[in-house]
């Protein structure tokens, strides 16, 4: 069925940019996600994934030691595996994710 119709969204243009740049990783236009998009919705008769609040990590006031220490393992675990980021970008990601 040709296109014909128009869909016009007003978005922030970090948030364009930003879904454009992961789009074009794996070759997907922008125009074809949306219709994606659209199509999910259509079948499966609402938005095609969950809507959920994101949770706050606890503080380490809120944690009790146990809490703590399985934390700080999983840190260790993570360093000595070489699964780590620059902090500059955890703290880009936990102000976007959580308005900290």
């Amino acid at each position: 069925m040709p296109k014909t119709s128009n869909v016009f969204a007003r978005v922030e243009p970090e948030l364009k940019s930003e879904a454009e740049m992961v789009l074009n990783q794996i070759g997907l236009p922008m125009s074809s996600a949306i219709t994606l998009f659209l199509r999910q919705v259509v079948l499966r008769r609402g938005v095609p994934f969950p809507i959920t609040i994101p949770q706050k990590p606890k503080s380490l006031e809120d944690m009790n030691e146990d809490e703590l220490d399985i934390k700080l393992e999983s840190g260790w675990n993570d360093y000595q595996s070489g699964n780590v980021r620059p902090v500059e970008e955890f703290f880009d990601e936990m102000e976007r994710d959580y308005s900290l």
